[in-house]
């Protein structure tokens, strides 16, 4: 398999995936459940989406901001318009292709700010390894509060059950330890290497002149990231009474479907539904709030991307 055939593949297959989902659970859904669909998202109050955007927007400015601390101790200061329209430009590539936007990113600022490409992007992926661990570190919110859900599986009515499924998890968890620890394997050292990152990722950050500033607006972007999810819950009724851990689940759910097809295409709605069945949310309600959160999201990235994509070169005319 050649490379180029192999970068088609893989920027072909989350569209297919994302169709043949569509496809799937339309399939699924009663005359009446579309009707419902429909209703909701005529009838939903789009003040909540409104404000959604706006946490997103802020989000998008504090990640610009917020890059600037990883690019000045090599001695660049970009200008902040650009920084905002690259991060723009970044999010409206990832729907094309995902993971094109970090290049994407590095190569606008290459070009509009002389900062060469390989140490942008060296930047933009130490950026991401913080993004990662406050990923990890939500999911693992998500585990302590809502451990109920998780523990469900193991209260089943027999003993001998719950002890063979513990003790084949902490087998499981042991050979993965050995195997890490000993394997030459691609996959071994793919992962090992990635946990180096992570760390070494951890520690530049403390080691950062401006550290804490950057923690603050690691934890500022995420959390605009949660709002916006959580204002949209308000928009639809039978949504509006989700608890702080439903929101957090659905989250969850929807950066997950994020990863797995362009810019969620398809499967978002599927995966926050699906979320949100576990709190008695219908299988209507729960997809009319993933479509109104997904379509919000893309609607603003095509529309602020676009809009940067083409200003770019009329803001910096003298490049």
């Amino acid at each position: 398999m050649n490379k180029k055939f192999k970068k088609t593949l893989f920027a072909i297959l989350p569209i297919l995936l994302g169709v043949f989902l569509i496809w799937y659970y339309l399939n699924k859904f009663t005359d009446d459940q579309i009707d419902k669909i429909i209703y909701d998202l005529k009838n939903a109050n789009y003040y909540w989406i409104f404000l959604s955007l706006l946490f997103g927007i802020l989000s998008h400015l504090s990640r610009a901001y917020r890059w600037h601390f990883m690019l000045e101790p090599m001695g660049y200061k970009p200008k902040y318009p650009n920084s905002i329209m690259a991060v723009l430009v970044a999010y409206l590539l990832n729907i094309a292709i995902p993971r094109s936007g970090e290049i994407g990113r590095a190569a606008t600022m290459a070009k509009y700010e002389d900062i060469p490409f390989e140490k942008g992007f060296g930047s933009i992926v130490a950026e991401r390894i913080s993004d990662i661990i406050m990923l990890l570190l939500i999911l693992g919110i998500v585990f302590f509060l809502q451990s109920d859900l998780i523990l469900d599986y193991f209260k089943g009515s027999n003993p001998t059950q719950k002890i063979i499924s513990i003790l084949v998890i902490l087998l499981l968890l042991f050979i993965g330890y050995r195997f890490l620890g000993k394997s030459t394997s691609k996959v071994a050292l793919k992962i090992k290497n990635f946990t180096k990152g992570l760390l070494e990722g951890v520690s530049s950050i403390f080691k950062m002149k401006k550290k804490w500033a950057f923690i603050f607006h690691t934890f500022f972007i995420w959390t605009m990231y949660i709002c916006m999810f959580w204002a949209v819950t308000f928009a639809i009724p039978e949504t509006s009474h989700l608890s702080f851990e439903a929101v957090l689940v659905g989250f969850i759910a929807g950066a997950i479907a994020m990863s797995i097809t362009n810019g969620g295409f398809g499967a978002y709605p599927i995966f926050v539904f699906q979320a949100l069945a576990l709190y008695g949310i219908s299988k209507e309600s729960g997809t009319s709030f993933g479509l109104l959160m997904w379509t919000a999201q893309t609607v603003m990235v095509l529309t602020f991307g676009g809009l940067s994509f083409l200003f770019l070169p009329i803001y910096n005319k003298e490049k």
